[in-house]
């Protein structure tokens, strides 16, 4: 049974899209404010979530939840601005639908992510927060301990940092800006941004089994990189 939390505050809305997307083995959740959701999210297999709540916004929530999880969430709002859909996406979101919208499209959406989501289990992608276990990777960022087919892999601080940030944000998009403010911290801003590039050809060599044809770590040109897991791909690489 999967459980899909709706928040959102217009009621009749809410009821709505419960109806459109419940299914047989589908539970739904409905919340009219960030509280409330807070008391409901540990039990959410999927989110679907507004911008404007009543008592918070719900892109401050998205980055409350993505500080513990990568639980799909689909952003429902009435803002169809670019700077609002990539404000969003770059938050944490997994997909992003303006209002109006076709209840056909986000019950297709919803089904998307739960899929990807079973992928993700079915795996045994992870086991507990930062031990994980990708396809034949396996990763202890407590222990420092790193492992490709059994093998040992030893990582510098450095590997170390830009490994944990695009497999805990696997299957998105992680900015370049993003990975040199988080990885070099007060010195970004004098860090040349090649630097990024040389960390990320260091880690490819060592972890893909042949780094000019990466399989995991990709490159979303002009944007920055992804942690490329089984329900998604994203296309040519460096």
């Amino acid at each position: 049974m999967k459980n899909i939390l709706i928040v959102e505050d217009d009621k009749t809305l809410c009821d709505g899209i419960a109806i459109a997307i419940k299914e047989s083995d589908t539970n739904i959740i409905q919340s009219g404010s960030v509280a409330d959701a807070r008391r409901n999210i540990k039990c959410a297999d999927l989110v679907i979530l507004d911008i404007n709540l009543p008592d918070g916004s719900g892109l401050d929530f998205l980055k409350e939840i993505r500080r513990w999880s990568v639980l799909p969430v689909i952003m429902l709002t009435a803002n169809d601005m670019e700077t609002d859909i990539v404000m969003g996406l770059e938050s944490g979101a997994d997909d992003y639908i303006t209002k109006p919208f076709s209840l056909a499209v986000l019950r297709a959406r919803v089904h998307t992510q739960l899929r990807r989501e079973d992928v993700i289990k079915d795996k045994n992608f992870y086991k507990s927060a930062n031990i994980i276990e990708i396809d034949n990777f396996y990763f202890d960022f407590d222990g420092m301990e790193y492992r490709r087919e059994g093998e040992n892999i030893e990582l510098s601080k450095t590997e170390q940092k830009l490994l944990k940030l695009l497999v805990f944000n696997r299957g998105h998009i992680v900015l370049r800006e993003e990975l040199i403010d988080k990885i070099w911290s007060s010195d970004a801003e004098y860090v040349d941004t090649n630097a990024l590039s040389v960390t990320i050809k260091r880690l490819r060599d060592k972890l893909e089994k042949d780094s000019a044809k990466p399989e995991y770590i990709k490159t979303v040109y002009g944007i920055g990189y992804t942690w490329e897991n089984a329900a998604s791909r994203w296309g040519k690489d460096e």
